[in-house]
């Protein structure tokens, strides 16, 4: 009989399902660290935790028994997904339970900030009655900015339209089409909205590229006046440009639920005339905690009795027989998705991908899967993987079309994928070398051979003599060392593309210095993972 432990508080709706669900046992054990909460563990089957439990490597390692780890909630940053799954432990969690609640708090922020609500109840406790102090703006007819169209973010602009607000719109991974029918307006940048928003509100996760999305430059773009919110993640905004900008009166106020480092009691917002700030409760609500818990029970009752892997972060629903047979071309997929991503730096509306040979006749969904799940990495608020990565696609309006053909042509097995968006179509193909050594074959109508992994120089140039040898030496002189080259070429004295894999990023000198060269016409560098490296749901 399956047994459980619920690590964090859960809502006693939850615990009254674990009670009725046939067949398994559970404790409730909270407040457990170290060895343990490692020991504890041992002793069960599946576990299900909040936040406040941190599920390290340590813990989890040489953990033979337990199977699931539920997370109540949608981060999972408290559990090693790595480590689960190396343990072989399904981590899940339950992205769809606190949506409405953290919308609903992202809209009361932009209400508080409208109409001093918070220092306006703080002058009645003072004993004062100020109210031509604290005049108010009206949020009918003024203009939303969404940052991140997720279920959160079209949440938060279906409750904007109810406001009488005109919603603008920015994420790559949402057409033009859909956002209409949604009633958005999309924009193809963030700083293509600024000028134009009252408000903006950002939902999205915290990656390198989304940290401190709006900084200084992006306060001198923002239209005067403007208000902001921050119910996603902290660092998203720089807390300092934020002050700064309130103190220059650019801005008019300023609204945070999260924070880089938490617990947080100290920011320089803290105390600011134009401030509200609560201490990340988004999913505060007893209905958010109540859905989150009976979804948790749901998903973990469901694995445990009957196998079914619903909403998992590190595994693909696959049988292990068929993942272990197509591991190397689902490591080429997930890579020429990453790398798609970055040579169509713009919106994404289409996806068209071409199997070729021997793989035509696998199963080649899950290796369309894998290559959604590099696209869209780092790009979306919730965990992504083989089972939701090309439902994310579709959801935001993106074709994405197999085509399967039985032919070898060059390999006895390739893919090809072709990413249309805001720019030209790119298209990249690639294979595999022995049983794991990811290649890429060709660059648009570019053949050649290069290494599918770690740090990558992508430059157009005129097939002209001693153009690599330049590139080599400038290179050369600021410390650069090139691993491995390759160039492709449309006929002598033509245009080429030149491929090279490097140890590491390049200095901005280098790169300026490269893209000055007469024959260079672009140079761009691309970082994927290391060799060898694999995603948690592959690895």
């Amino acid at each position: 009989m399956p047994s459980v432990i619920v690590l964090d508080d859960l809502s006693q709706e939850g615990l009254d399902l674990l009670d009725a669900a046939p067949g398994i046992t559970y404790e409730v054990r909270t407040g457990l660290k170290g060895a343990e909460l490692r020991d504890a563990l041992r002793q069960f089957d599946g576990a299900i935790c909040r936040s406040g439990v941190k599920l390290t490597a340590d813990i989890l390692e040489g953990n033979t028994r337990l199977r699931a780890v539920v997370r109540a909630g949608v981060g999972t940053d408290n559990i090693d997904k790595d480590a689960a799954t190396r343990a072989g432990i399904v981590v899940m969690n339950t992205p769809a339970g606190n949506t409405i609640s953290t919308a609903e708090h992202a809209i009361a922020l932009m209400l508080a900030l409208s109409r001093n609500i918070a220092p306006a109840y703080q002058s009645l406790v003072e004993g004062r009655w100020d109210r031509k102090k604290f005049m108010g703006a009206q949020v009918a007819g003024k203009t939303l900015g969404v940052v991140g169209l997720g279920r959160i973010g079209l949440a938060v602009a279906s409750r904007a339209h109810g406001l009488e607000m005109n919603v603008l719109g920015y994420d790559p991974f949402m057409t033009a089409e859909q956002a209409g029918k949604l009633g958005i307006e999309l924009l193809p940048s963030v700083a293509d909205m600024l000028p134009r928003v009252d408000y903006l509100t950002v939902h999205t996760p915290l990656t390198e590229e989304t940290k401190n999305l709006i900084s200084d430059a992006q306060i001198e773009q923002i239209k005067p006046g403007a208000r902001l919110i921050n119910a996603a993640r902290g660092g998203i905004y720089d807390e300092a440009a934020l002050a700064a900008g309130l103190k220059s009166g650019k801005l008019a106020g300023v609204a945070l639920d999260v924070y880089p480092e938490e617990p947080c009691t100290d920011s320089p917002l803290f105390g600011m005339e134009g401030v509200c700030c609560t201490p990340h409760l988004g999913a505060s609500t007893e209905e958010a905690q109540t859905q989150v818990a009976v979804e948790a029970v749901e998903l973990l009752s469901a694995y445990l009795n009957t196998g079914a892997i619903r909403c998992a972060v590190n595994v693909p629903a696959v049988d292990p027989k068929t993942l272990e047979s197509l591991r190397g071309y689902l490591d080429v997929a997930y890579r020429l998705g990453r790398l798609a991503a970055n040579l169509q730096p713009g919106s994404v509306n289409s996806c068209r991908l071409t199997y070729r040979g021997e793989i035509a006749d696998r199963e080649t969904k899950v290796l369309t899967a894998a290559f959604a799940a590099g696209l869209v990495e780092g790009a979306m608020a919730e965990e992504v993987n083989l089972v939701n990565a090309e439902l994310m696609l579709r959801e935001r309006g993106i074709d994405i079309v197999e085509e399967c053909r039985g032919d070898m042509g060059a390999f006895r097995s390739s893919m090809t994928v072709e990413v249309g968006g805001g720019g030209p179509t790119r298209r990249v193909s690639g294979t595999v070398f022995g049983h794991n050594m990811p290649r890429l074959v060709s660059i648009d109508d570019y053949r050649l051979e290069a290494f599918l992994d770690g740090c990558m120089l992508f430059f157009s140039h005129k097939d002209v003599p001693g153009i690599i040898g330049k590139v080599g030496t400038l290179f050369g002189e600021h410390g650069v060392n090139i691993a491995q080259m390759a160039v492709g070429r449309s006929g002598p004295g033509g245009t080429a593309i030149g491929v090279l894999n490097i140890d590491g990023e390049p200095p901005a000198a280098a790169l300026e210095a490269v893209r000055a060269l007469d024959a260079i016409s672009s140079a761009t560098v691309i970082s994927l993972p290391a060799a060898g490296h694999l995603p948690p749901w592959l690895g």
